[in-house]
């Protein structure tokens, strides 16, 4: 039994300052594991309003170090493990979550460190297992520049989330035998604005990757006033590919979608 939860779909800071949409990061679940990634503002409050138990998270994996998809990082750690009383639970995440440079300090605390049973600093290409579930990081090119994305090989679906990106070849490559594929997609049409995806780059990535199915999500303010559905709907007509357009609290069930060769698990941790 698999399950994705979207615990939010807010991209922009505008957007998550507002709470136009939320942004509490987005829950897969894969037989006994929970994962939650990108945990932003709000994950405490969204996953108590959609059922969502965060002491039952396998692991926390964040893809960089900007607000919108860490601000909640350390909390949702205390709630894994009950404020340190268990230390369990592992922190997956870009080098900026970890380590200080000149324009961010570390996301989680020293003190939240030593709850967890372990951290893992993840660059492009590294892999980790757990149990029968293989994570890849995959490439991003972002403001962050330790920014990561992540590629899920599961028993039964291989699931990729872009994480914050522009479009390239690289990660085209990475992304090809995706069943189910999660773009973040803050702009509608071609008005990508700085590292991020447009409508128009979702339109390239998922005529490429062809997965069984598309999800595009963390919405900025111009995607919103354009309507996000509507660009959806565009994607599903250029590309063929079943695409939707992810809304807060949206539960999709991914076993139904997988059908690839899956990649063999490499070890734990």
């Amino acid at each position: 039994m698999a399950n994705i939860i979207f615990l939010g779909t807010a991209g922009s800071s505008a957007v998550v300052s507002k709470q136009l949409r939320a942004s509490g990061g987005i829950i897969l679940q894969v037989e006994e594991l929970q994962f939650h990634l990108d945990p932003g503002p709000g994950a405490l409050t969204k996953a108590t309003e959609y059922g969502i138990n965060l002491h039952h998270n396998t692991a926390i994996l964040v893809s960089h170090n900007h607000l919108n998809h860490c601000n909640d990082l350390n909390i949702v750690i205390d709630a894994m493990t009950h404020s340190g009383i268990e230390q369990r639970g592992i922190i997956l995440g870009s080098k900026s979550i970890f380590q200080s440079n000149e324009n961010n300090y570390p996301a989680i605390t020293k003190h939240h460190q030593q709850q967890v049973e372990k951290i893992i600093p993840l660059e492009k290409n590294h892999k980790v297992g757990i149990e029968l579930t293989e994570i890849n990081a995959l490439s991003a090119e972002h403001t962050d520049e330790t920014a990561i994305g992540f590629k899920f090989f599961c028993p039964k679906f291989t699931l990729s989330y872009t994480g914050d990106t522009k479009i390239n070849d690289q990660l085209l490559e990475e992304l090809t035998g995706s069943d189910i594929l999660i773009l973040n997609v803050p702009y509608p049409g071609n008005k990508a604005k700085g590292m991020n995806l447009d409508t128009e780059a979702a339109i390239k990535i998922i005529s490429h990757v062809r997965p069984k199915l598309a999800i595009m999500t963390h919405f900025g303010l111009e995607m919103i006033r354009a309507d996000p559905i509507q660009e959806a709907r565009e994607v599903q007509r250029i590309t063929g590919v079943q695409t939707v357009s992810a809304k807060d609290g949206l539960l999709i069930s991914p076993q139904n979608y997988g059908n690839h060769p899956k990649s063999p698990v490499k070890g734990y941790y």
